[in-house]
């Protein structure tokens, strides 16, 4: 364990971001430099902060299961590449988790039930971010070969996940993404300024000289068949995410200027990274709404502020979450309360209790605004309050609630998987679908979730696979599709 009165001497102190008025003018990371070498300072004197708390709840709150408490007593210690090993025992990325996660391991912290929980996810970052400078990362070639073959449909962090533990097991892997570059929603869903891009690409690299074969720019299910894939492969994973976007079907619905936001983002982060986009959806001197009250919605806030839009708002149809933790949803679990991203410190409204009733538009077809409406609970049910509606000025709506499972047109609707009563690939508890050889593993499976949800389906899969193709597997396999944990 790290100092055993650190808790006792130590309070929270987390990242200092750059000043709003700096960063809104770029598309670099909220952070000054890495946001690991910001926390150097400090995060000696955070690590200490772990508990000897006899039941590390951690572990539990984290899909990963990461080894929390040792990888904080190293940092303590001073002892960084042991860290950085402990760290990558449990997760293949995280560089990623440590921007992206919503830490639910800090629930959980046992010194969060009277007092701020460590800062688990700050000295994650610091961990894996000193040890790419130190040259603590290096790539796991496999001993020896299979012979057998995997294809691995998706490179979002299910899809590399399960990738990078097939490719060190001796399969040959392939991953295969209809993008002309490789990284799923890292690259092209995830803003800049939440993670550089460079990151992925380190990583990629990493993987490369393991042995992996990455596909860009091949749709399967149009370029290569399910079958092709079934002659060609003794495996494959499916990792090609929940990507139907949920609609909004109201009066007006039709109008230019409504897009979803999985049409806006990659456009965005394309630009950000100096690539030409044709007719780019842009947000600068506009009158923005954002429909949709979460991380996705607020990456279209930060784009649509760096590109300069006269006016943002932000709707959330559900009541403002509490502060504080709610007493129906104690200690350890995931709370929901309210929370304030780095995009909504720079500026914008949210607006809470509110449901669009209808989009207004112009004479030549293009949305002006929206008519909206304040709701209640009342009885379980959200209701409409009676004389609450108003019109808000809109020049461009971006619809961020979530997504509704995979697209089912074309490879798996050609491989023939069943679905689950919500839509998603149906699975067992190995990850197997009702096809033979063919596994699914991350959002396509699970539905919108998480992405360290992402990262421990993709490694639990590559497990299934592994024993699949050879009888067993030494992987480590740190979930079933059935577990819930703490983080549902």
């Amino acid at each position: 364990m790290a100092d055993p009165k650190g808790f006792l001497k130590n309070g929270r102190e987390v990242a200092t971001r750059r000043p709003v008025d700096e960063r809104v003018k770029d598309w670099h990371e909220v952070y000054p430099g890495k946001v690991g070498k910001t926390l150097l300072p400090i995060i000696n004197t955070q690590a200490s902060r772990c508990m000897d708390c006899g039941i590390p709840f951690c572990h539990q709150g984290c899909p990963l299961g990461n080894i929390i408490p040792e990888w904080n007593d190293l940092v303590w210690r001073n002892d960084w590449e042991g860290a950085s090993e402990r760290l990558h025992a449990t997760n293949n990325f995280p560089e990623f988790t440590g921007r992206l996660c919503p830490a639910p391991c800090e629930s959980a912290c046992v010194l969060g039930i009277n007092q701020p929980a460590v800062t688990i996810k700050n000295i994650e970052v610091a961990i894996i971010d000193k040890a790419w400078d130190s040259g603590h990362v290096k790539p796991q070639p496999p001993e020896w070969l299979s012979g057998k073959a995997v294809a691995v449909i998706g490179s979002g962090p299910a899809g590399l996940a399960a990738a990078q533990q097939l490719t060190r097991s001796g399969h040959t892997v392939a991953v295969y993404e209809r993008a002309d570059k490789i990284g799923g929603l890292l690259r092209y869903g995830i803003p800049e300024f939440k993670m550089e891009k460079s990151q992925v690409d380190q990583r990629l690299a990493q993987m490369r000289r393991e042995g992996t074969v990455f596909r860009p720019g091949v749709d399967v299910g149009t370029d290569i068949t399910g079958a092709q894939l079934q002659d060609r492969y003794d495996a494959i994973v499916l990792a090609n995410g929940s990507t139907v976007g949920r609609d909004l079907p109201v009066p007006g619905r039709e109008l230019d200027g409504i897009h979803q936001a999985m049409e806006y983002l990659p456009q965005s982060n394309r630009a950000s990274l100096g690539e030409a986009v044709e007719d780019q959806i842009l947000a600068e001197g506009k009158h923005v709404v954002i429909i949709g009250g979460g991380d996705t919605g607020a990456d279209c806030l930060g784009t649509a502020i760096r590109q300069g839009a006269e006016s943002i708002t932000q709707l959330e149809i559900m009541p403002r979450p509490p502060e504080e933790r709610p007493d129906a949803q104690p200690w350890p679990t995931y709370p929901m309360t309210y929370r304030v991203a780095s995009a909504h410190e720079e500026g914008g409204e949210r607006v809470y209790a509110v449901s669009t009733k209808e989009f207004l538009g112009t004479e030549d077809g293009r949305v002006r605004a929206l008519k909206l409406v304040e709701v209640e609970f009342i009885d379980g049910k959200l209701t409409e309050k009676e004389g609450t509606e108003k019109e808000i000025p809109a020049d461009l709506v971006l619809l961020a609630m979530g997504f509704t499972g995979p697209e089912k047109d074309g490879l798996l609707t050609q491989l023939g998987v069943e679905y689950d009563a919500r839509g998603n690939v149906a699975r067992d508890d190995s990850f197997a679908t009702s096809v033979p050889g063919v596994y699914v593993a991350g959002d396509a499976g699970r539905g919108q979730s998480l992405i360290v949800w992402a990262i421990a389906e993709g490694r639990a899969a590559a497990a299934a696979v592994d024993t699949f193709l050879t009888g067993s597997t030494n992987l480590p396999a740190p979930i079933r599709p059935t577990d819930r944990q703490l983080m549902v």
